[in-house]
Protein backbone atom coordinates (compact mmCIF):
# COMPACT_ATOMS: atom_id res chain seq x y z
CA UNK A 1 0.00 0.00 0.00
CA UNK A 2 2.59 2.39 0.27
CA UNK A 3 3.32 2.37 -2.88
CA UNK A 4 0.32 3.92 -3.45
CA UNK A 5 0.71 6.98 -1.32
CA UNK A 6 4.24 8.12 -2.46
CA UNK A 7 5.72 11.42 -1.66
CA UNK A 8 4.47 12.93 -5.21
CA UNK A 9 1.13 11.66 -4.94
CA UNK A 10 0.40 13.17 -1.24
CA UNK A 11 2.25 17.01 -2.58
CA UNK A 12 -0.52 16.17 -5.35
CA UNK A 13 -3.20 16.22 -2.91
CA UNK A 14 -2.41 18.72 -1.23
CA UNK A 15 -1.97 21.33 -3.47
CA UNK A 16 -5.09 21.03 -5.30
CA UNK A 17 -5.16 24.34 -7.77
CA UNK A 18 -9.12 25.89 -8.58
CA UNK A 19 -10.80 24.35 -5.48
CA UNK A 20 -14.37 25.86 -4.91
CA UNK A 21 -17.28 26.70 -7.14
CA UNK A 22 -17.32 28.40 -10.87
CA UNK A 23 -20.60 30.98 -10.44
CA UNK A 24 -20.83 30.86 -14.40
CA UNK A 25 -20.19 26.97 -15.26
CA UNK A 26 -21.27 26.07 -18.46
CA UNK A 27 -21.39 22.49 -16.93
CA UNK A 28 -21.52 21.30 -13.52
CA UNK A 29 -21.45 17.85 -12.26
CA UNK A 30 -20.83 16.03 -9.32
CA UNK A 31 -19.37 12.47 -9.17
CA UNK A 32 -19.84 10.10 -6.31
CA UNK A 33 -18.48 6.86 -5.75
CA UNK A 34 -20.60 4.00 -4.74
CA UNK A 35 -17.54 1.89 -3.31
CA UNK A 36 -15.85 4.61 -1.07
CA UNK A 37 -17.99 7.56 -0.71
CA UNK A 38 -15.63 10.17 -2.77
CA UNK A 39 -16.92 13.07 -4.48
CA UNK A 40 -15.38 15.24 -7.28
CA UNK A 41 -17.80 18.61 -8.09
CA UNK A 42 -16.20 19.82 -11.68
CA UNK A 43 -17.22 23.05 -12.91
CA UNK A 44 -16.38 24.29 -16.54
CA UNK A 45 -16.59 26.92 -18.58
CA UNK A 46 -15.56 26.61 -22.65
CA UNK A 47 -14.22 28.78 -25.41
CA UNK A 48 -16.75 30.12 -28.10
CA UNK A 49 -16.21 26.95 -30.08
CA UNK A 50 -16.77 24.72 -26.88
CA UNK A 51 -13.19 23.04 -28.34
CA UNK A 52 -11.07 24.08 -25.01
CA UNK A 53 -11.55 24.84 -21.47
CA UNK A 54 -11.26 28.09 -20.57
CA UNK A 55 -12.15 28.08 -16.80
CA UNK A 56 -12.48 25.21 -14.13
CA UNK A 57 -13.45 24.27 -10.66
CA UNK A 58 -13.61 21.47 -8.73
CA UNK A 59 -14.46 20.53 -5.39
CA UNK A 60 -13.28 17.07 -3.68
CA UNK A 61 -14.01 15.42 -1.19
CA UNK A 62 -12.12 12.21 -1.94
CA UNK A 63 -9.24 10.02 -0.61
CA UNK A 64 -5.25 11.08 -1.31
CA UNK A 65 -5.68 9.22 -5.02
CA UNK A 66 -8.81 10.52 -5.81
CA UNK A 67 -7.24 14.29 -4.85
CA UNK A 68 -4.41 13.72 -6.48
CA UNK A 69 -5.88 12.93 -10.04
CA UNK A 70 -8.15 16.03 -9.40
CA UNK A 71 -4.79 18.08 -8.74
CA UNK A 72 -3.69 16.65 -12.34
CA UNK A 73 -7.14 17.23 -13.48
CA UNK A 74 -7.31 21.12 -12.21
CA UNK A 75 -3.28 22.18 -12.74
CA UNK A 76 -3.90 21.16 -16.16
CA UNK A 77 -7.29 21.58 -17.74
CA UNK A 78 -6.97 25.50 -18.51
CA UNK A 79 -6.11 25.28 -21.99
CA UNK A 80 -6.64 21.76 -22.83
CA UNK A 81 -9.10 20.68 -25.36
CA UNK A 82 -12.06 19.47 -25.19
CA UNK A 83 -10.71 16.07 -26.73
CA UNK A 84 -7.33 16.25 -24.53
CA UNK A 85 -9.55 15.98 -21.63
CA UNK A 86 -11.68 12.84 -23.19
CA UNK A 87 -8.13 11.22 -24.15
CA UNK A 88 -6.69 11.77 -20.51
CA UNK A 89 -9.79 10.12 -18.85
CA UNK A 90 -9.62 7.41 -21.34
CA UNK A 91 -5.66 6.71 -20.99
CA UNK A 92 -6.54 6.46 -17.28
CA UNK A 93 -9.04 3.83 -17.74
CA UNK A 94 -6.93 1.96 -19.98
CA UNK A 95 -3.89 2.01 -17.50
CA UNK A 96 -5.79 1.29 -14.48
CA UNK A 97 -8.09 -1.28 -16.26
CA UNK A 98 -6.03 -2.98 -18.88
CA UNK A 99 -2.45 -2.47 -17.94
CA UNK A 100 -2.58 -0.08 -20.82
CA UNK A 101 0.68 2.82 -20.71
CA UNK A 102 0.43 5.50 -18.71
CA UNK A 103 -1.22 9.07 -20.18
CA UNK A 104 1.27 11.80 -21.92
CA UNK A 105 0.87 15.30 -23.16
CA UNK A 106 -0.68 17.47 -20.50
CA UNK A 107 -2.00 15.16 -18.36
CA UNK A 108 1.57 12.68 -18.10
CA UNK A 109 1.40 12.99 -14.25
CA UNK A 110 -1.35 10.56 -14.14
CA UNK A 111 1.90 8.18 -14.28
CA UNK A 112 1.98 8.77 -10.24
CA UNK A 113 -1.24 6.44 -10.09
CA UNK A 114 0.11 3.77 -12.06
CA UNK A 115 0.47 1.48 -8.91
CA UNK A 116 -3.35 1.77 -8.02
CA UNK A 117 -3.81 -0.63 -11.09
CA UNK A 118 -3.00 -3.10 -8.39
CA UNK A 119 -6.50 -2.04 -6.61
CA UNK A 120 -9.25 -2.48 -8.27
CA UNK A 121 -11.57 -1.01 -5.03
CA UNK A 122 -9.60 2.54 -5.68
CA UNK A 123 -10.39 2.77 -9.36
CA UNK A 124 -13.56 4.08 -9.03
CA UNK A 125 -12.31 7.24 -6.65
CA UNK A 126 -9.21 7.88 -8.79
CA UNK A 127 -10.99 8.15 -12.42
CA UNK A 128 -13.93 10.61 -10.58
CA UNK A 129 -12.35 13.79 -11.30
CA UNK A 130 -11.97 13.38 -14.94
CA UNK A 131 -14.98 11.29 -15.24
CA UNK A 132 -16.87 14.56 -13.60
CA UNK A 133 -15.00 16.58 -15.98
CA UNK A 134 -15.77 14.85 -19.21
CA UNK A 135 -19.66 14.87 -17.50
CA UNK A 136 -19.90 18.47 -17.53
CA UNK A 137 -18.35 19.11 -20.65
CA UNK A 138 -20.69 17.26 -22.18
CA UNK A 139 -22.96 19.36 -20.38
CA UNK A 140 -21.96 22.87 -21.07
CA UNK A 141 -22.02 21.45 -25.01
CA UNK A 142 -25.56 20.22 -24.46
CA UNK A 143 -26.72 23.10 -22.93
CA UNK A 144 -25.37 25.19 -25.92
CA UNK A 145 -27.05 23.00 -28.45
CA UNK A 146 -30.44 23.65 -26.52
CA UNK A 147 -30.02 26.90 -26.27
Amino acid sequence: MSELYHNRILELAGAIAHVGRLPDAEGSVLKVSRVCGSTVNVDIRLDAAGERVTAIAVDPKACALGQAATSILAEHAVGATVAEIRAARDALRAMLKDGAPPPEGRFWELRHLEPVADYPPRHVSTLLAFEAAVAAIDAALAARAAA
